[in-house]
């Protein structure tokens, strides 16, 4: 599919299509909220529209709830006409992934062994805070099985299909997150990263997708993976996930591992620049292929933040390939998560995932121990790499978005997944994916950029200056 440009916005006026409306940000909402040239109910129902006409193509939504939708938005309005709005997105329109309890939703979690009949009263950290500040809750997007593999289907929903070109993946375990915010399905969307979940999706997808330091969004309830899981925004434009973090990450008692709350808003810091940073750029991390189209464009990418006044150079971290490391964690969550279940429900799951879960099982407390050991030991790395320099830069992905046949032909072997994900998962820092270029097929390609743990601000304002500086397209509508 050809692209648009993407960071280019017409103005509202009577005559502006419900499509333009839909393709406006978070933040370009709330400031027509403000000087009521839009209203909730408006921008609500274009969005609700767009996903009715459009989302039969890519099946991003696994559940759609417009009643309800249509209702927040009616309070949402009358809110900002009395001038009395609750929040920094109050009135904006966020799709949660079904990873995400929300209260009188099921959360199936992509999967037949999810009994719908329960009481689903509770909602999660995010969704309680997204609640609370008005925000219009469309519906959730669609999940491989709990999450478990780089892909964007299930067996319960189905397969999810890449905008850019139908017949390839969006990735995953986000991939409905994905290709609803590359399409315009909603401006914010909430998805979940325990190994590059939010990450891949967003690289193959065209989108920009951020992992936060562990903890900066409470998670409730806890996942099985753990402390790699992370709660994650997903946004087409950089300043919009800043304002979707001002909403989300906020306390939560729920989550004993939580950090305190930041007394300041992510968007603080966004045109702060790059100049008189030092920027570590690693095309392999030491240890990764990449297909020489996707490291084409991401050391274009990296040159651009030389343009933007800071300093970069090539560096080998000096890391060992971890991902044994990450798979005694990945696996014995599996064996965690499959272990309550009947012999009936675990035949329902994916092959795949069960072959995982089998293989966590045999996992020796020593083994899982050293592995942790091994965690730490990779952390204090990083810990000290970022004393000489403020953020990496790597790929995000080793190769773009694969065929959907090709797909699922690869399951036999492993799960699709990303080298250049996982590890930062495993030390808990903040890492982001943003749009750097297309292959010569079409499809996107993310550059990644890595900050010190706690170090959030930095990653978004080196975000938000190369997204600045190299506007990144949008796909055509489906048709």
């Amino acid at each position: 599919m050809s692209a648009q440009n993407a960071l280019s916005t017409k103005p509202v006026s009577r005559q502006t299509s419900a499509d333009d409306i839909a393709l406006l940000s978070a933040t370009e909402l709330v400031d027509h909220y403000r000087t009521k040239a839009l209203s909730p109910v408006q921008v609500t129902q274009a969005v609700l529209d767009r996903i009715e006409r459009l989302d039969r193509h890519v099946n991003a939504f696994a559940l759609l709830d417009a009643a309800s939708a249509i209702a927040s938005a009616r309070q949402s309005e009358a809110r900002w006409q009395r001038g009395e709005p609750l929040g920094p997105v109050d009135g904006v329109p966020v799709a949660l992934k079904d990873l995400i309890l929300a209260r009188g939703w099921p959360t199936l979690r992509g999967s037949r062994a999810v009994d719908p009949a329960q009481d689903w009263t509770e909602d999660s950290p995010a969704t309680a805070r997204l609640r609370e500040q008005g925000a219009v809750l469309l519906g959730k997007t669609t999940t491989s099985e709990f999450g478990w593999k780089g892909l964007g289907d299930s067996l319960l929903t189905g397969i999810t299909r890449n905008p850019w070109n139908l017949a390839y993946t969006p990735g995953g375990s986000s991939g409905g997150s994905a290709a609803a915010t590359a399409l315009n399905f909603g401006p914010l969307h909430v998805a979940t990263d325990g190994g590059g979940s939010t990450r891949l999706p967003a690289a193959h997808s065209g989108v920009f997708g951020f992992k936060p330091t562990f903890g900066r969004v409470p998670v409730y309830p806890t996942s099985q993976n753990g402390t790699l899981f992370h709660v994650t925004p997903m946004t087409r434009r950089v300043d919009d996930t800043a304002l979707l973090l001002d909403a989300i990450a906020r306390p939560d008692g729920r989550d004993w591992t939580a950090l305190p709350p930041q007394a300041i808003s992510w968007r603080t810091d966004l045109d702060r620049g790059v100049k008189g940073l030092r920027i570590a750029f690693s095309p392999g991390l030491g240890y990764a292929q990449t297909a020489p189209e996707v490291a084409t464009i991401i050391a274009a990418a990296a040159k651009t933040f030389a343009e933007l006044g800071a300093t970069v150079e090539q560096v080998d971290p000096g890391i060992e390939d971890p991902f044994d490391i990450f798979q005694t964690f990945w696996f014995a969550g599996a064996a965690k998560l499959l272990a309550s279940f009947d012999p009936a429900r675990r035949a329902l799951v994916e092959p795949g995932l069960q072959d995982v879960a089998e293989k966590g099982g045999k996992i020796d407390v020593v083994s899982y121990l050293q592995a942790v050991d091994r965690r730490e030991a990779l952390g204090r790395h990083f810990n000290r790499f970022h004393q000489d320099w403020d953020l990496l830069l790597t790929p995000t992905t080793a190769h773009p978005a694969s065929a959907i046949g090709a797909s699922q032909a690869d399951l036999a072997v492993r799960p699709i997944r990303s080298p250049f994900t996982y590890p930062f998962n495993l030390t808990q820092q903040p890492a982001a994916s943003i749009p750097a270029g297309l292959t010569a097929e079409g499809l996107p390609v993310g550059l990644q950029i890595i900050g010190a743990k706690f170090a959030d601000t930095t990653v978004l304002r080196a975000a938000h200056a190369f997204e600045q500086a190299k506007p990144f397209a949008r796909p055509q509508d489906p048709s």
